[in-house]
């Protein structure tokens, strides 16, 4: 079941095109990374799936209905990359207020945000104010306040800036646990290993598209190589490398990486060195992380662009 599904969505600012016929579904339940390098149009989607933004063309469906940002806003939780915390307020007092504003009673808020300091281990800073935080406290505060009315829909832009390994690992398998709960989350950053890690789907855009959208394994399968990495018990000698079925790309210390030939398979390769008396210790493929992909894609579509006759450019 899609939670979120958005269909042909556009925001153009004169003639610069934010977000051009971008559409994308999202399950219930799933982390769902947007991936873009600046300016790809990533905020000006999340502002208009939040209702910050009215699209100009387009349809957002929420739980299988149109989107109504003045009722349907309790069932969003937003952390934006720029934080929204009152810097002169105290942390206990500014995430009461926050739960308030989300249509918590005050006895419900009160119970919400003891759970989660406690926790997380906050406890003490209740009367602390908010600028006597360093960047990592302020964002455990602000990831509280963006959860705690249990939104059915979470949107974290940079979720991890400014946080130690421990805290991002606590940050994670909230995110994590969040998810197993039913909750969608779309998650937004810069951090390709994060992606990998973290994400079910993802979603490229760059210049207001969308470039690709897919699940992570089949995306890493779709841009592969045919590149392999073999571990040998004994080094051959060059002329018991040379063979059709695949080149050297890289010799390391007892194993080579190979590119295989289109025309060829995994029991070529193997059945290469076996029948050459050459052990073979281990045999994986390489595929490609979600980095190389991001970033050969957006270079193509940069290159694209700068191609594009001047016409299709005004």
């Amino acid at each position: 079941m899609n939670l979120l599904e958005v269909k042909h969505l556009k925001k153009h600012y004169d003639t610069h095109k934010a977000v051009d016929d971008v559409s994308f579904d999202i399950q219930q339940g799933s982390i769902f990374g947007l991936l873009g390098p600046n300016g790809a149009g990533k905020t000006t989607l999340l502002r208009m799936i939040t209702g910050i933004f009215y699209p100009d063309e387009g349809q957002i469906l929420l739980n299988g209905k149109k989107f109504d940002p003045e009722n349907d806003a309790q069932l969003i939780g937003y952390m934006p990359e720029e934080r929204g915390l009152y810097k002169k307020m105290a942390v206990g007092e500014q995430t009461l207020y926050l739960a308030r504003l989300k249509g918590l009673s005050k006895q419900e808020a009160m119970r919400k945000i003891n759970y989660w300091f406690d926790k997380f281990e906050i406890s003490s800073w209740w009367n602390k104010r908010i600028d006597e935080l360093s960047k990592g406290m302020q964002q455990k505060v602000q990831f509280i306040a963006t959860i705690m009315h249990d939104p059915k829909l979470l949107i974290l832009d940079e979720p991890f800036s400014g946080l130690d390994p421990i805290n991002s690992n606590l940050i994670k398998q909230e995110i994590f646990n969040l998810s197993q709960q039913g909750t969608t989350i779309i998650f937004s950053t810069h951090r390709m290993e994060q992606v990998e890690e973290i994400c079910d789907h993802i979603m490229l855009m760059n210049k207001g598209l969308k470039i690709l959208d897919g699940s992570v394994k089949q995306i890493k399968q779709d841009f592969k190589q045919g590149l392999f990495r073999i571990g040998l018990g004994v080094m051959p000698n060059p002329a018991q490398m040379a063979t059709y079925h695949f080149n050297i790309v890289q010799t390391h210390d007892h194993a080579f990486t190979v590119k295989m030939n289109e025309d060829s398979n995994t029991n070529d390769i193997l059945m290469h060195f076996i029948r050459q008396d050459i052990p073979v210790t281990y045999f994986e493929e390489i595929l490609p992380s979600i980095n190389d992909v991001f970033i050969t894609q957006v270079q193509q579509t940069e290159s694209s662009t700068a191609n594009a006759p001047a016409q299709q450019l005004a």
